[in-house]
């Protein structure tokens, strides 16, 4: 996402996706550090839900990659994904949901300063995500030279869209192999 929006706007116009993925990952990792993860053993069906939302968003977003494609003839009115929606896609990402819990579990002890250990790490992650999503911002930034023409750009999007797309097939898979609880006896 960050690296098609850098080849397509660069990075001055993107730099509101690259804020939001940060902030919401780091509020997504406070969150889960407060015991949100603990919702999923009292409502199962919670992270099926969140499963199958977080699927389509993903293909909304693929959507809307591929649908620049269309937009290529430089219009100053084409715009990124802003702040909001790179904010959002931390939480149906499947990626950021086991980084979160993972560091949650692995650098934090119970005791009396939990809730510091929880800070220290979504902070530590915070200022960390910046230099590396950025970098991903100015890949894309410096693909844009070799996206000079229409036909280069629109495949460069498709293609983008189609790997965001395919990241999600074994997702459906599971979705779609899940027994219905009808069925079940």
């Amino acid at each position: 996402m960050v690296m098609s929006a850098g080849a397509n706007f660069g990075i001055r116009r993107s730099l509101p996706l690259l804020v939001g993925i940060c902030v919401g990952f780091t509020l997504m990792l406070l969150l889960v550090g407060l015991g949100f993860g603990q919702l999923f053993p009292l409502f199962p069906s919670l992270h099926f839900i969140i499963k199958c939302a977080g699927t389509l968003y993903l293909l909304y977003l693929a959507w809307l990659i591929a649908r620049s494609a269309d937009e290529v003839t430089g219009d100053a009115s084409a715009r990124p994904l802003g702040f909001l929606k790179g904010a959002l896609f931390q939480w149906v990402n499947a990626k950021a949901w086991v980084v979160a819990t993972g560091a949650i579990a692995a650098f934090t002890s119970a005791g009396a300063d939990f809730h510091q250990q929880n800070l220290t790490i979504a902070l530590t992650f915070f200022i960390v995500s910046f230099p590396c999503v950025g970098l991903w911002l100015m890949c894309g930034t410096l693909l844009k030279r070799w996206l000079t023409n229409a036909l280069a750009r629109r495949r460069f999007n498709h293609a983008m869209a189609a790997l965001l797309a395919l990241s999600v097939v074994p997702v459906i898979q599971e979705i779609l192999s899940r027994p219905c609880r009808g069925s079940m006896r």
